[in-house]
């Protein structure tokens, strides 16, 4: 088998793979930051900060 960089060993597309991931994962990103509240999750993570610091003393 000749040594193709753009093909796996099974012979797939492996640029081809690559863009379908990617275009993949922009679709789910985009979902995921849409249903997200930034300033909520910065809350949260510092509530959870400060119940740690209780629980450590």
């Amino acid at each position: 088998m000749a040594n193709n960089k753009n093909k796996s060993q099974a012979g797939t597309d492996i640029q081809k793979v690559r863009q379908q991931n990617q275009q993949s994962n922009q679709g789910q990103n985009a979902e995921f930051a849409a249903e997200t509240n930034a300033a909520e999750v910065r809350q949260q993570n510092q509530q959870s900060q400060a119940k740690k610091g209780q629980q450590q003393q």
